[in-house]
């Protein structure tokens, strides 16, 4: 669960009670109004058979859920590569919230630093205490303060971003962009943004659907564009897209299956990029 997710769903917004509107705290007295009574006869409900999770090129599963477990493996993939070539490199993860990354890398040399919101930063300590090689930084993962903690940039440094880039204003992100670039020569930065016509369904659902979301997406990233990414710092060597896992699309459901065959589809289809520094 990435912070933006953990802050939607523990914010203000998030509904306290039965029948109370978002952000207000439950009436007193409520839940002895909805409570059974000690001597009133229950019955406990039925259990429900566990469905598998569907397989195969015709399954349909809850939206987002397969399409971000992709995105996860994408970008696991990018930071085991880079680690290959630098054993002692630090991952800087901005934004992972309760993210268990440290624990799927490890490769018993790399660093890693959390990049968190205060409020965020204090669950993570509790739940998943700092380690030797592990720590956690109270930093906004959209500023360049986080940049002063890398220590020895020299080893290698990686930055991981999924779901952020894309909830930033074009601006910050080409700032993002360039101040990673002029203080990790030789690092890498890997994140996911949505095509343009995705982002805009994607604004449009935000705004119709109840219930807490996470932030809105303001910056888009169509395939086409990867070239003028490159051009935001001299300092960048290359931006690519990142091969999704099994060389499907990162689309959910059956579409995800289909999606190399269709090129149209992929003007919906999230893209996961590398961008590689010079040194």
């Amino acid at each position: 669960m990435t912070e933006s997710e953990l802050t939607e769903l523990t914010g203000p917004t998030a509904r306290t009670g039965p029948g109370t509107a978002p952000g207000t705290a439950a009436p007193v007295g409520a839940c002895h109004r909805t409570a059974p009574r000690a001597h009133a006869r229950t019955t406990a409900p039925a259990a429900r058979p566990v469905r598998p999770v569907p397989e195969g090129p015709g399954a349909v599963d809850p939206p987002g859920v397969r399409a971000a477990g992709r995105r996860a493996r994408c970008v696991d993939a990018a930071v085991r590569a880079y680690v290959a070539r630098h054993p002692e490199a630090t991952v800087v993860a901005l934004g992972e919230g309760l993210g268990t990354g440290y624990w799927r890398l490890d490769n018993g040399r790399l660093h890693w630093l959390s990049v968190l919101s205060p409020e965020t930063a204090a669950v993570r300590r509790m739940l998943l205490p700092d380690g030797a090689r592990r720590r956690t930084v109270v930093r906004p993962a959209h500023g360049f303060g986080w940049l002063d903690a890398v220590g020895e940039p020299s080893r290698g440094v990686i930055v991981t971003a999924p779901g952020l880039l894309m909830r930033l204003a074009p601006g910050e992100v080409r700032a993002l962009l360039a101040a990673c670039a002029e203080r990790l020569p030789g690092g890498a930065l890997v994140f996911d943004a949505l095509p343009r016509r995705a982002a805009a369904v994607a604004r449009r659902y935000r705004a119709l659907a109840p219930g807490p979301l996470p932030g809105a997406v303001r910056w888009s990233l169509d395939r086409g564009q990867l070239a003028a990414l490159a051009a935001v710092h001299p300092a960048i060597a290359s931006v690519r897209e990142l091969p999704s896992p099994g060389g499907r699309l990162a689309l959910p459901g059956a579409a995800g299956g289909y999606g190399q065959r269709f090129p149209a589809l992929r003007a919906w289809t999230p893209v996961v990029c590398e961008v590689r520094f010079a040194r």
